[in-house]
């Protein structure tokens, strides 16, 4: 009997409007993307896939994923640098769109008067390049390391479409994050992120082997996985992990009330919430929303606050 592969299922998960809740469509891809095929083995359940732990096979897949159904002709990172699963960073662009809608009249606002800050954009640009070919956004990306920034502006002189849309700049001072970037005129209608949640390069360490292991189990460990897998110290660790780097975030927020309509970033463990609600109480955060998220096996939410009394009523923003 021939075994069903299933190749509609949807992954019900996602969000509504994200175009990858059903299994990719590798002849649609290959046919934009004809360097993916090489990657396309038939799994045991007679599933066309590729091996997601290899950075090489993700990454041709993002490079189709993109090409197919984002405009984005030319996309490519360097090597070691974190390569981002595209349906997972899609939802947490949905997401803002509905939250952003609450505050437009229930209607998504598809427009380049919509300003995103994105905080830690790494060498990939990931979400600028979603919210801009999704819903017509414009953005800032930011982060630290200059080589990221460096590829970063590769990627968008690469795709003329988003050149007028997305600019970028560097963190000169690694312990802050909005200082040097949010300047004194300036309105975003959002900041997003997507912190480090690693404590030390040891304990990323530990989570990409067990990450490689789980995705492959019958691949050695290998001593460097974090090197194999793709990811730089600071898009993976940072001193005091998650919760600090987003307690650091919430009172850097507190000095710019009125130029960012929403403060968003992504909590990856559960268990830090009730700490990142006390420092929102302490600085006075009017509005917070909690946005659950749920890709695959991971669970996620997004955490949102504003300082204004009634984020609904500010139209500037849009």
């Amino acid at each position: 009997m021939k075994m069903k592969t299933n190749d509609n299922s949807e992954k019900s998960n996602l969000h509504p409007r994200n175009l990858h809740r059903n299994r990719y469509d590798f002849e649609k891809l290959i046919s934009n993307c004809p360097e993916l095929k090489a990657f396309i083995a038939v799994n045991k359940y007679g599933i066309e896939t590729i091996d997601f732990s290899s950075p090489a096979a993700v990454k041709t897949l993002n490079s189709a994923l993109l090409k197919t159904y984002y405009n984005i002709e030319n996309w490519d990172i360097p090597k070691n640098y974190l390569c981002p699963p595209i349906p997972g960073r899609a939802d947490y662009i949905h997401y803002i769109a509905d939250l952003l809608a609450e505050s437009n009249n229930n209607q998504i606002p598809e427009t380049s008067h919509v300003l995103g800050l994105d905080i830690g954009t790494g060498s990939n640009l990931i979400y600028p390049i979603l919210g801009n070919a999704i819903y017509n956004w414009s953005f800032v990306g930011t982060d630290i390391d200059q080589k990221s920034i460096e590829n970063c502006a590769k990627i968008i002189e690469a795709n003329p479409n988003l050149i007028d849309s997305i600019s970028l700049q560097q963190q000169t001072e690694p312990r802050f994050l909005f200082k040097n970037i949010i300047t004194p005129e300036d309105r975003f209608t959002f900041t997003m992120c997507n912190p480090p949640f690693h404590a030390s390069a040891e304990e990323a360490n530990k989570s990409t082997s067990r990450k490689v292991s789980n995705l492959n189990p019958k691949e050695k460990r290998t001593t460097n996985p974090v090197l194999n897998f793709g990811g730089q110290n600071a898009e993976l660790w940072c001193n005091g992990g998650e919760i600090g780097f987003i307690t650091q975030m919430i009172y850097e927020s507190a000095k710019y009330p009125s130029q960012v309509l929403w403060f968003t970033t992504l909590v990856s463990k559960k268990e830090n919430l009730p700490s990142i609600y006390k420092t929102l109480k302490k600085v006075n955060a009017v509005s917070v929303k909690t946005i659950e998220m749920s890709q695959g096996q991971k669970n996620s939410r997004i955490v949102a606050w504003s300082f204004f009394e009634n984020p609904n009523s500010q139209k500037s923003f849009f």
